[in-house]
């Protein structure tokens, strides 16, 4: 190994027995067999150090994931994380703050809603504060979910291959993405930028979020775990961040002062 390194910075490797005599007068120099051994030993060395940077590569891009999905959005789930107080992840008083920080930021940027889909809408705990911070909006619900189909009215379908007939001014896109496999979720933010005409609205449970930020007494296990760079690097192929989860298409003509920019 010594020998090998010495060569790579343009060194002449020590003389060792052999190589020494076939520099002296008189003395026999080393055969082919010996050069061949040599040559597979080096390439077996570097062979095993290529495989072992390749393993370390690949133990590093593992992902996390809190649990296995296993949700069908049945009426117990929604029981648990939206209606019980003692078990509920969210209040109508904290969607209604989200609402009413969402109308005021676009209002801010100029920029007129008057079709709100709210992708993944649940029990419609946005509905009635876009309803009064948006009046001239109107309210799109969708869901996956046959029972809260059934029950609330909403459109049946989901986020990744959604095709109204026309965009919407602002789609709402909240906690949703964390619980579709990677593929589907590329898929579903792709499909944002057909479905928004101006502006969107994402939130989604990160790995940082599950390590720092949320209460994991309330918080649902069976999601897939990503980082927030993983969506930041999708959502900016087609829109640019402005702030609080807020986005807008990158055609989209926003008045903002520099020092209002993120």
């Amino acid at each position: 190994m010594a020998e090998v390194f010495v060569s790579m910075e343009g060194k002449p490797p020590p003389l060792d027995a052999d190589s020494a005599a076939a520099r002296q007068p008189g003395k026999q120099p080393i055969d082919k067999t010996t050069i061949m051994m040599r040559l597979r030993i080096t390439r077996g060395t570097f062979s095993s150090m290529s495989e072992t940077s390749v393993r370390r590569k690949q133990k590093r891009a593992r992902k996390v994931h809190a649990g296995a999905p296993a949700n069908n959005f049945s009426a117990d789930y929604f029981r648990k994380f939206y209606l019980d107080t003692a078990t509920r992840v969210v209040t109508p008083a904290e969607m209604r703050s989200r609402a009413a920080l969402i109308a005021s930021a676009l209002r801010q940027c100029q920029i007129p809603v008057r079709r709100i889909l709210d992708a993944g809408c649940g029990i419609g705990l946005l509905r009635r504060p876009f309803l009064q911070f948006l009046p001239r909006a109107r309210y799109t619900g969708l869901e996956a979910s046959e029972y809260l189909c059934s029950r609330f009215g909403w459109s049946r379908g989901s986020i990744v291959d959604f095709a109204p007939r026309r965009p919407f001014d602002l789609v709402v896109c909240y906690d949703v993405l964390q619980y579709l496999p990677d593929a589907e979720a590329a898929a579903a933010i792709a499909n944002l930028r057909l479905l928004s005409r101006a502006a969107l609205y994402v939130s989604a449970l990160t790995i940082e979020d599950w390590r720092k930020n949320c209460d994991r007494s309330r918080t649902d296990r069976a999601v897939h775990l990503r980082s927030g760079a993983w969506y930041r690097r999708r959502l900016q192929k087609s829109f640019r961040y402005v702030g609080f989860g807020i986005w807008l298409r990158k055609n989209v003509t926003a008045i903002l002062w520099e020092m209002e920019r993120s």
